[in-house]
């Protein structure tokens, strides 16, 4: 299909054929902001049982969430017949290295299962782990995804993350020379950065070793510290109105690498989560479907103005 983006779709069928559904896992990990390694208070914005479908619960074994993931999406999604194990909620690579190939192994075991995509922090990875992962890709596909979130050492100071810029790119580097395929998570509109810092942020990003990105609006959501922040300094957020996102995300795409898949340009979650803007409850599909029609309209598309300001 001929699409004005670098679609993360395009790139399965590519890989595959087909298409590859992911089926998100939550195998249990913590993470070091929350354990008290480097925080208790976790990041600011988090809220990782925000994005946990129905069947994915940590006292369900790992073949069980499998299961239930496909019969979920085959409601859904009726075409595919493959399937990448997503382990996604917290830090997928925080355990020792024995203890990581019985987790990853559980899902590789099944048979519908072509690969495995593993979300984590930048400071997180390893030789030793890398190394693993790269031997895992003589039979499955293997990803790291990382949450990058910003480029911009203040914002990541602001939102409690714990690692700096720095740590991001040395992690993707790193994996890159590893010869395995990387993405990075960033998120539009946290406080302190203004349009013009997110648009500068795509010659960035675009210069790093990543084969995917995916990118969210900022949400609040409810119990979070920023949600309390929110709720105390409504006046220090800018959150984007539905078109002013359609279009920065757009002025953004055209800055972008064209080389880069993109998995996602915003977030969905259930509208029960969320403090923030009434938009953000739509589903996904109805925002990209927005997208590329307001792309046709400018006839715009990935890379148009790269190395632009």
């Amino acid at each position: 299909m001929n699409r004005r983006f670098n679609s993360y779709y395009n790139y399965f069928k590519s890989l595959f054929g087909s298409r590859v559904q992911k089926l998100s896992i939550d195998a249990g990990f913590s993470c070091p902001n929350r354990d008290g390694k480097l925080s208790t208070g976790g990041c600011t914005f988090c809220s990782n049982e925000a994005f946990n479908p129905s069947y994915c619960r940590p006292e369900k074994s790992i073949r069980q969430q499998i299961e239930e993931g496909i019969e979920f999406h085959q409601r859904r999604y009726r075409r595919a017949s493959q399937y990448l194990a997503y382990f996604q909620p917290y830090s997928n690579t925080y355990k020792p290295l024995e203890e990581l190939k019985q987790i990853y192994q559980q899902a590789l075991d099944v048979p519908s299962v072509v690969g495995i995509v593993i979300g984590t922090r930048p400071d997180l990875v390893d030789e030793p782990l890398l190394h693993y992962l790269n031997e895992i890709q003589k039979t499955h596909y293997v990803m790291l995804e990382y949450g990058v979130e910003s480029v911009y050492d203040e914002t990541l100071k602001h939102v409690n993350r714990g690692h700096d810029f720095a740590t991001a790119e040395r992690a993707i580097r790193m994996t890159a020379e590893h010869d395995i395929p990387c993405g990075g998570h960033f998120i539009f509109g946290l406080p302190g950065e203004t349009k013009a810092m997110m648009l500068d942020a795509a010659n960035i990003i675009s210069q790093l070793p990543l084969t995917t990105v995916k990118f969210h609006q900022l949400q609040i959501f409810k119990g979070t510290k920023m949600a309390e922040e929110f709720q105390q300094h409504p006046e220090a957020f800018h959150l984007f109105e539905l078109d002013e996102y359609i279009d920065f995300v757009i002025d953004f795409a055209e800055r972008l690498n064209p080389e880069l898949v993109i998995e996602r340009f915003a977030g969905e979650v259930p509208p029960r989560y969320l403090v923030s803007e009434p938009w953000m409850k739509l589903r996904y599909d109805e925002v990209l479907s927005r997208i590329e029609k307001r792309m046709e309209e400018r006839d715009t598309w990935q890379g148009k103005m790269r190395g632009e300001r």
